[in-house]
C-alpha cells in the first residue's frame, strides 16, 4: 500500500520545486504521481457520486479512476493500442482513450497498480502520458504545436525547391536537357528532399516502427511505407540512372504529399486543441494558489489543494473564487457563465453564496471556504465534462472496429497493385503501391464521428447544457415526442407563498416556522420556497422542536417525527393533500402544500395549515412549445400536481395533452405506454424526483440549477435558467447527425472514388496525398460549422422580463426578476 510523505514534500523535495516546474517530467511522475495525496489531482474514486472526503486516506479508496493527456497518437489505431497496453497492466479495470481529444479515462486499483506504472505501459507503447490536469500538458501541447509549425514550414521550404529543380524536366522537349544537367537537377532534388525525409517525416516514421516492433497497425504505417519507398525508388534512380528505376524520380511527388499531409494535420491539430483547450481551460480555471487569512488578518499564499472548510481566503479582481463559500466582505459582480451558460454578470454582496470557477469582475472580497475539491459544484462539472469527452458513441465504436482490417486491407492492396504493375514498370508499380497506401488511410472515416459530437458537446456547455452521455446526442435526434413536468421546469426553479391558511387555535408564524424547519431536509421547490418565505418574514425555526427522524417520498412530500417540550413525540406530514390524508383548508388556484398531524398512535390525520403558492411560469414556456410543434415533437405534460392546476398550466403553453396527479410510477407507466406507441420519447424534469421516468426515456432533461450533478440520472443536465436551451439542444442534435452522416458519406465515397484511380493508376502520389489531407481537413471543418451557431427560438419570441443594473465604474448588464416569496400571509 502506498505511504503517504509525512510532511508536504514528496520523497525530500521542496515543495516549491515540484509547483513551479522545476523539476523534468519523468522526475515529476515518479515523485508525485505515486503519491495518494497527488491522485485528486487528475482524478477521483470510482463510482457514482463518489468524492474525496479529506478525512478519508485517498489510498483507502479501491478504485480511481484518473484522466491522462496523451502524445504522439494521430488516430483511432492508436487509441485501440494504448488501451490494450493499460488493459494489459494488472490493476487495470478499464481504460478508455479518445483520438478525437487525445485523452485517456485509466480506471484502476491502488492495491495492485500505482500511477506511474500504468503510465509506464503507455511509454511502453511509444506515447507519452500526463496527467490531464498537470500544467506540463499545456505546456507539451504547445510544443508539439511549434514542432508541426516547423515541419510544416521545412516541408513547405523544401517542396518549392525541389518543384523548381523539377519544372524543366516537365517542360523540357527531347534533347533540351543533356544528361549532366538532369543529373545535377536530381542530386539537387536529393538533398534538398533530405530534411523532408528526416525532420519532417519523423513522426510518421516513428510511428511506423513502434508498429512494427509492437507487430501492429495503425493509420501512420501505409503513409510511411508510401513515404519510405518514394524515396528509396527515387535514390535509387539518382544513384543508378541506367538502373530498373533510373527512368523517372519522384522528390517532387514527396515533397508535394508530405506537405500537403502536415497541413492537413496542422490544420487539424489546432481545431483538435480548440476542442481539447476549451476542456483544458475549464480544468485549469481554479487559480493554483490563493491568499488565505489567519486570525490576526495576515495573507499568505498557499497552493488551492491545501484550503480547507471554514479557511477566510481573499480573491482579487479577476481571479476565480477558489471554492464554493460565502462573502464575508466585500461586493462585487461574479461571472458564473461556466456554471449556468448565462453570460450577464451577477451581483454578489457581503452574506452571498460564490461557487468556484466563476470569476470575480470588480473589487477585492474575502469568502469564508464552504466546499472545497469534489464537493464542489465545479468539480462534479469538470467530473462530466472529462466523463463526456472519454465516450464513444456507437457510430464511432464502429468506425473504430473497422479501422484496423480495412487497413490490413490497405496494404494487401497495394501489394497486389504493386505485383500486377511489376512486369510494366518496376518504377510505375512501386509509385501506384504508395499512392493506394496513401489515398486509403481510413482518417476521415475515424474522424467522421467524435470530431462532430465533441465539438457539439463543447459548443452546449458553453450555453449552459452538460451533455452527461454522448450517445444522448444520437438519441435526441430521432424524439419526436417530448414530455415536460411541470414545476421547476415550465415554472421557474421557485414558488412564491401567496397565502397561509391554519387550523382554528394555531399560529400562522408558529405553523409557517415549523414547516420551514421541515421543509430544510428537501431540495423541493415548494420546500425551498417555504425555507426562503420563513426567512423573509424573520421567523427563526420553530422554538423547542427538535426532528427526531424524516424522510421524503418522491412525488409525494416528507414524513416527520419531532420531539416538542412537554408532549409526546409528533408525526407530522407536508406535502400534497393525498399524502397529508387531509382534505384541503382553502381553495387555491395554484399549488399548495399542506402540514398534518396524526391523531393518536395509528389515528387519522388532521391539517394544521395550508400554504398557498403562485408559480413563475418561464417567459420562454410558450414560445419553445411552439417552436417544438414547428420542428413536428408532440409536446405533452405530466405532473403530481393537482390535475385542475395542471390543465391550467398546460392551456397556458399550448400544450394538448396533460395529465395530473401522477405519482413517479404513473409518469414512468405513461411513458412506457408512448413508447409502445412507436414513439422515441424526450423527458425534461427537475432531476429531483424525476428519477425513474428520466432513466426510462430514450433520452432526458435535467433541468434546474439544483440538479445533483452526481446523482442526476439525465443525458443532459441544463444549468442555465432557460428552457430554451432545451430546444436549442434537440435543434443541434439534429444538426449535428446531419453532419456526421455528411461525414460518414464524404469518407465512403472519398475511398470509393480514389482507390480505384489508384489501383488504375491514374493518381499520382501527390494527388494521393493532397487527397488524404483534404478528406480529413473537410470532415474536422464539418464538425466546426456547429461551433458557429446553436438554432433556437425565432427572434424576438425569447420573452423574459429584465431589469437594468449598474455596476461599479459604470459597468451595465440585466438581471432576471427575481420572483416575489411572501406577498401575504392570512
Amino acid at each position: 500500500m502506498p505511504q503517504t510523505p509525512a510532511d508536504d514534500s514528496v520523497a525530500g523535495v521542496p515543495e516549491s520545486a515540484l509547483e513551479f516546474g522545476s523539476l523534468s517530467m519523468p522526475q515529476a511522475s515518479a515523485l508525485l504521481l505515486d503519491d495518494p495525496q497527488e491522485w485528486s489531482s487528475f482524478g477521483r474514486p470510482a463510482g457514482a457520486g463518489a468524492s474525496v472526503d479529506s478525512s478519508t486516506p485517498a489510498c483507502e479508496s479501491p478504485v480511481w479512476d484518473s484522466f491522462v493527456v496523451l502524445e504522439g497518437m494521430h488516430c483511432a489505431a492508436c487509441a485501440l493500442t494504448i488501451e490494450e497496453a493499460l488493459q494489459a497492466v494488472p490493476g487495470v479495470d478499464k481504460a478508455e482513450v479518445s483520438a478525437a481529444t487525445r485523452r485517456a479515462r485509466i480506471t484502476w486499483r491502488p492495491a495492485q497498480v500505482l500511477p506511474s506504472e500504468w503510465m509506464a505501459a503507455v511509454q511502453s507503447a511509444g506515447y507519452s502520458a500526463l496527467p490531464a490536469r498537470d500544467a506540463f500538458a499545456r505546456e507539451r501541447r504547445q510544443a508539439e504545436s511549434r514542432r508541426a509549425l516547423w515541419r510544416w514550414l521545412v516541408a513547405g521550404f523544401c517542396m518549392m525547391q525541389v518543384m523548381m529543380y523539377a519544372w524543366p524536366a516537365y517542360v523540357a522537349r527531347p534533347g533540351d536537357l543533356s544528361l549532366e544537367m538532369e543529373t545535377l537537377l536530381r542530386w539537387a532534388s536529393w538533398v534538398i528532399s533530405l530534411p523532408v525525409v528526416l525532420f519532417c517525416c519523423g513522426p510518421f516514421f516513428s510511428s511506423a516502427l513502434r508498429d512494427i516492433r509492437a507487430r501492429r497497425v495503425s493509420m501512420d504505417l501505409p503513409v510511411a511505407l508510401g513515404m519510405f519507398i518514394t524515396f528509396v525508388i527515387s535514390s535509387l534512380g539518382t544513384f543508378d540512372p541506367s538502373g530498373p528505376f533510373g527512368q523517372e524520380v519522384f522528390y517532387d511527388s514527396l515533397t508535394m504529399f508530405v506537405f500537403f499531409l502536415l497541413t492537413g494535420r496542422l490544420v487539424e491539430l489546432h481545431l483538435r486543441d480548440r476542442t481539447a483547450g476549451a476542456l483544458e481551460a475549464v480544468m485549469n480555471r481554479l487559480p493554483d494558489s490563493v491568499l488565505r487569512l489567519d486570525a490576526g488578518g495576515r495573507a499568505e499564499r498557499v497552493t488551492t489543494r491545501r484550503l480547507k472548510n471554514g479557511d477566510v481566503v481573499r480573491v482579487l479582481v479577476g481571479e476565480a473564487f477558489p471554492a464554493d463559500g460565502r462573502i464575508v466582505r466585500g461586493r462585487t459582480h461574479a461571472d458564473e457563465a461556466l456554471l449556468t451558460g448565462e453570460s450577464t454578470p451577477v451581483l454578489r454582496a457581503e452574506g452571498d453564496a460564490v461557487t468556484a470557477g466563476s470569476y470575480n469582475l470588480d473589487a477585492v472580497i474575502d469568502m469564508r471556504v464552504e466546499g472545497v475539491g469534489a464537493d464542489t459544484r465545479f468539480a462534479q462539472i469538470v467530473d462530466l465534462m472529462e466523463s463526456a469527452s472519454m465516450q464513444k458513441p456507437r457510430l464511432a465504436q464502429l468506425a473504430d472496429k473497422v479501422a484496423r482490417p480495412f487497413l490490413v486491407v490497405v496494404l494487401l492492396a497495394a501489394l497486389g497493385a504493386a505485383i500486377w504493375w511489376w512486369p510494366v514498370a518496376p518504377g510505375k508499380a512501386a509509385m501506384v503501391a504508395v499512392a493506394v497506401l496513401i489515398v486509403t488511410c481510413p482518417c476521415a472515416l475515424s474522424l467522421a464521428t467524435p470530431v462532430a459530437m465533441l465539438t457539439a458537446a463543447g459548443t452546449l456547455a458553453r450555453r449552459g447544457v452538460l451533455v452527461r452521455n454522448l450517445q444522448g446526442l444520437e438519441a435526441l435526434a430521432a424524439v419526436d415526442t417530448l414530455v415536460f413536468d411541470k414545476t421547476g421546469t415550465l415554472t421557474r426553479d421557485g414558488l412564491a407563498l401567496q397565502k397561509v391558511n391554519v387550523a382554528q387555535g394555531e399560529d400562522a408564524d408558529r405553523m409557517l416556522a415549523l414547516a420551514a424547519q421541515l421543509a430544510r431536509q428537501s431540495i423541493h421547490p415548494a420546500s425551498r420556497s417555504l425555507v426562503r418565505a420563513a426567512e423573509l418574514a424573520g421567523l427563526e425555526s420553530a422554538s423547542g422542536i427538535r426532528i427526531e427522524k424524516i424522510q421524503e417520498l418522491a412525488g409525494l412530500g416528507l414524513e416527520a417525527w419531532v420531539s416538542m417540550p412537554g408532549c409526546a413525540v409528533r408525526h407530522l406530514r407536508l406535502g400534497s393533500a393525498r399524502h397529508a390524508g387531509v382534505g384541503e383548508l382553502m381553495t387555491f388556484d395554484g399549488q399548495s402544500v399542506l402540514l398534518a398531524e396524526q391523531v393518536g398512535e395509528g389515528g387519522g390525520w388532521t391539517a394544521l395549515a395550508q400554504f398557498g403558492f403562485s408559480e413563475d411560469l418561464r417567459p420562454e414556456a410558450r414560445a419553445v412549445v411552439q417552436a417544438l410543434k414547428s420542428q413536428g415533437v408532440q409536446v405533452q405534460l405530466l405532473s403530481g400536481d393537482r390535475g385542475e392546476a395542471v390543465q391550467a398550466m398546460a392551456a397556458r403553453v399550448g400544450i394538448e395533452r396533460a395529465e395530473g396527479d401522477c405519482q413517479p410510477q404513473d409518469k414512468l407507466d405513461r411513458l412506457r405506454e408512448i413508447q409502445q406507441g412507436g414513439h422515441h420519447v424526450a423527458m425534461v424534469g427537475d432531476g429531483l424526483n424525476d428519477g425513474p421516468i428520466l432513466a426510462g426515456a430514450h433520452v432526458s432533461f435535467a433541468f434546474g440549477k439544483s440538479v445533483p450533478l452526481a446523482q442526476s440520472r439525465a443525458d443532459f443536465v441544463v444549468l442555465s435558467d432557460d428552457l430554451e436551451r432545451v430546444l436549442q439542444t434537440l435543434l443541434l442534435s439534429r444538426r449535428t447527425l446531419r453532419v456526421v452522416r455528411q461525414n460518414l458519406g464524404w469518407a465512403a465515397a472519398y475511398n470509393a472514388v480514389s482507390i480505384p484511380l489508384a489501383l488504375m493508376g491514374w493518381m499520382p502520389a501527390w494527388l494521393a496525398g493532397l487527397g488524404m489531407a483534404l478528406s480529413s481537413l473537410l470532415v474536422v471543418l464539418n464538425a466546426a460549422r456547429l461551433v458557429r451557431s446553436v438554432p433556437g427560438l425565432p427572434s424576438g419570441q425569447e420573452g423574459g422580463e429584465t431589469k437594468k443594473y449598474a455596476g461599479p465604474g459604470g459597468v451595465g448588464g440585466t438581471l432576471p426578476v427575481s420572483s416575489p416569496v411572501l406577498q401575504e400571509r392570512a
